[in-house]
């Protein structure tokens, strides 16, 4: 916990610092995001079972400083609920939130068109196994999952000119969801987000 305060109290330090130059420009600026989530269990191994996506959600703050004429850096903090379900009788599901760090680079095609990418670490925040039984919700939080994911983001997005933006992103976790494991199971999702640039 310590660490993700301080990476939080970092970013924060680092977005304001950086106010001053992304507005210098009128184009870039502090910001707030979230969305929906569909999230599920990637990779070799967790095609040999019934995982399904899940819907989630996330929401954080962003800020956006331009580089260049078309290219910026965008560092982020959100909160991220991720994690699958399996269509069985009890709807079991994994519930798993996490504190996304990006730092993403957009590269603009026009006024407000832009496509990016970048890299993503990830901090378990919590983790839970989740069923429903006789109309009512019953589970257990685990220790079985890995407290940091590595992972890369891309994605694409429009701004609008009143500071309005969406954008639908693809996250390709790398780091084994389960510790202690040689099972090649990864965090795997598509988020769609409405921010607001100040």
């Amino acid at each position: 916990m310590k660490k993700i305060l301080f990476i939080i109290g970092l970013f924060s330090l680092v977005s304001f610092g950086a106010i001053a130059q992304s507005s210098n420009d009128g184009r870039g600026g502090f910001g707030i995001r979230g969305g929906a989530s569909l999230f599920n269990f990637g990779g070799e191994d967790a095609s040999n079972n019934d995982y399904d996506n899940r819907i989630g959600y996330h929401f954080g703050l962003y800020n956006t400083f331009f580089i260049g004429e078309s290219l910026a850096i965008e560092p982020g903090v959100y909160y991220a609920v991720k994690g699958t379900q399996n269509e069985d009788l009890i709807k079991s599901r994994a519930v798993l939130g996490y504190v996304d760090v990006p730092v993403i680079f957009r590269v603009y095609f026009s006024e407000g068109l832009n496509f990016f990418g970048g890299g993503q670490v990830s901090f378990l925040t919590s983790s839970r196994f989740e069923g429903d039984f006789f109309g009512s919700t019953y589970g257990f939080d685990t220790e079985a999952i890995n407290k940091t994911d590595f992972g890369v983001l891309l994605g694409a997005g429009y701004t609008l000119p009143i500071g309005l933006n969406v954008q639908a992103s693809y996250d390709l976790g790398l780091t084994p969801v389960f510790e202690d494991s040689n099972s090649e199971i990864y965090n795997r999702g598509f988020k769609v987000s409405l921010g607001y640039t100040f």
